[in-house]
């Protein structure tokens, strides 16, 4: 039984709602049992079966933001989408709050799955998926396990297996720099236990300080101003429990991205600081069916909400190639 959800009605996305597609909330459910929120976006007039984009993205941001945003304007373009946020995230059920796993949040996407391809209005044998930033990783992740994805597409990804075990720009990628890691993540478990609460850490720093590096300024801005705020991301209003993403640190998620047999594009902008996950990833995969697109000029987070940047012309085009 699906858990039951507070789910809120009035529109309180970061991005303005189209006249061109309906919108309702509806929620499914993961093979952990664990309940997810999801915004359903359907063009206007459709009709038949649809192909079908499920939506996810950046890690520690919610579907209000920037993969609502994706969401919405695939669906101006022809295409049922959800917009969805990952367990115990936003509106998705899962308790403890603020955690991750690189288990279940492949699981998220693979139920995103299951639940659009028993739609009456989708094609289930047409269905892709959109992952961004962090959930751009585990979008690849997904697609080496799900046989049923047909196209994916990674927008400025990030590997946070990688990031986890190796620090920003690989600084911490040694045996020692990853012991110290682990002994104090597990030190504060045991602060964690005897307290009865988790400690929150990660997020964006706030307040900014003056010496720091461009890449957190580049998410400063997008996610403590107007510009990409909202009250339930992670990112714009708290963290992450410290201890709840441990497990990323051993579980390398690209282990088989080579396999991939469906369609892969990933997208990533020029001035992006996380540029070299995705030329590495796309290294790694095979086939006349992977592309790579960099975006001249783009930092990381102009791939998460500026419309004239996010190349959705190639987006429509990739997916209408490979959800044929």
């Amino acid at each position: 039984m699906e858990e039951k959800l507070n789910l809120t009605m009035e529109w309180d996305k970061t991005f303005p709602k189209s006249d061109r597609v309906n919108h309702s909330k509806v929620t499914f459910h993961n093979r952990y049992g664990i309940t997810l929120a999801a915004d359903l976006y359907v063009p206007k007039d459709a009709q038949g079966q649809l192909p079908a984009i499920a939506v996810c993205g950046p890690f520690g941001a919610v579907k209000e933001q920037s993969s609502g945003l994706y969401a919405q304007t695939m669906a101006e373009r022809g295409f049922l989408t959800i917009a969805f946020d990952p367990s115990y995230t936003g509106e998705s059920g899962g308790q403890p709050r603020y955690m991750a796993s690189p288990d279940i949040n492949t699981e998220d996407f693979m139920a995103a799955v299951d639940f659009l391809s028993v739609q009456d209005n989708v094609n289930p044998e047409k269905i892709g998926i959109i992952g961004i930033c962090g959930w751009g990783g585990m979008a690849l992740n997904a697609a080496a396990l799900d046989t049923r994805i047909k196209a994916t597409v990674a927008s400025t990804m990030y590997d946070m297996t990688r990031v986890n075990a190796n620090g920003y720009f690989d600084s911490e990628d040694s045996e020692e720099a990853r012991y110290e890691k682990r002994k104090a993540l597990c030190a504060q478990r045991i602060v964690d236990y005897r307290n009865g609460t988790y400690a929150l850490g990660g997020g964006v720093v706030d307040p900014l300080p003056e010496d720091a590096p461009f890449f957190v300024k580049d998410y400063y801005d997008y996610y403590k101003t107007k510009r990409g705020y909202h009250p339930r991301s992670l990112n714009s209003n708290g963290g992450w429990n410290v201890t709840g993403c441990q497990s990323f640190m051993n579980m390398p998620i690209l282990q088989y991205s080579q396999e991939i047999r469906n369609a892969v594009l990933i997208i990533h902008g020029e001035k992006a600081h996380s540029c070299y996950f995705s030329r590495d990833a796309f290294a790694k995969l095979t086939g006349d069916n992977k592309e790579l697109m960099i975006i001249p000029g783009a930092v990381h987070t102009d791939l998460y909400d500026q419309m004239d940047v996010i190349p959705f012309d190639k987006l429509e085009s990739f997916f209408k190639a490979y959800l044929n």
